[in-house]
C-alpha cells in the first residue's frame, strides 16, 4: 500500500494539470463512477477493454441499468462514438502525477485517446514516487517488444504558436483518476 504522502503528492500532482482525482473502495464503487459520469455529461457509451470477465458482467449490468452501451473490443469499429473510457493504469507516478499503460492493446489505446473523457483506476500498490522507481519494470517491459508504453499527464492539451492553451485536440477532454484501495 501506498503511504499517505505519495498519495497526497499523486493528488496534488495530477489536480495541478486538471485531473480530477477521487478515491474508491473497489471496482464496484470505480464502475458506477464511470457510469455515473458518462450519464451526467449525456454520453450514450463507455468503452471498458481488457477488463477481466467478472468486471465485464458486472459493468455490462450497470451499463444496460442506466441505458448505456458497453464496448470491449473491436473499438476501431466503434471509434467516433466512444463517449468514455474505463481503463487500469498499470503505475502511476506521484511526483508528476502521470499514469503509465501498457497499451499494446488497440482497443485499449482507442479508449484512452479518442474518448472525451478517460477515467483511469490506479490501485495505490501501483504507486510510485518517481519515474526512476519503474526502471526495473520498463526494463522487464523492454523484454518483450514490440511496446507501446502510454504515459498520460492530465488531459490532452496543445498550445499554438500564440500559446493559446486548446484542450482535447489530440486526445479526452477530461482526465478522471481514481485510486483504488487494494
Amino acid at each position: 500500500m501506498a503511504s499517505k504522502k505519495l498519495v497526497t503528492t499523486m493528488k496534488e500532482k495530477a489536480a495541478a494539470v486538471q485531473v480530477i482525482v477521487s478515491e474508491v473502495q473497489n471496482l464496484e464503487e470505480a464502475m458506477a463512477y464511470a457510469i455515473g459520469v458518462t450519464q451526467k455529461q449525456g454520453g450514450a457509451t463507455l468503452a471498458a477493454p481488457g477488463w477481466d470477465e467478472a468486471s465485464r458482467t458486472a459493468l455490462q449490468a450497470g451499463c444496460a441499468q442506466a441505458g448505456l452501451e458497453l464496448l470491449g473490443e473491436n473499438l476501431r469499429e466503434h471509434a467516433a462514438a466512444i463517449h468514455t473510457g474505463l481503463t487500469r493504469a498499470d503505475w502511476g507516478i506521484a511526483d508528476t502525477g502521470t499514469l503509465m499503460l501498457d497499451s499494446n492493446s488497440e482497443d485499449l489505446r482507442l479508449a484512452t485517446m479518442l474518448s472525451e473523457t478517460h477515467i483511469a483506476v490506479l490501485p495505490l500498490s501501483r504507486l510510485r514516487a518517481t519515474s526512476t522507481d519503474l526502471e526495473a519494470e520498463m526494463n522487464r517491459l523492454a523484454q518483450s517488444p514490440p511496446r507501446y508504453l502510454a504515459f498520460i499527464t492530465g488531459a490532452s492539451r496543445t498550445a499554438d504558436i500564440e500559446r493559446v492553451l486548446t484542450i482535447g485536440v489530440h486526445g479526452p477532454l477530461e482526465l478522471h483518476l481514481l485510486l483504488l484501495k487494494d
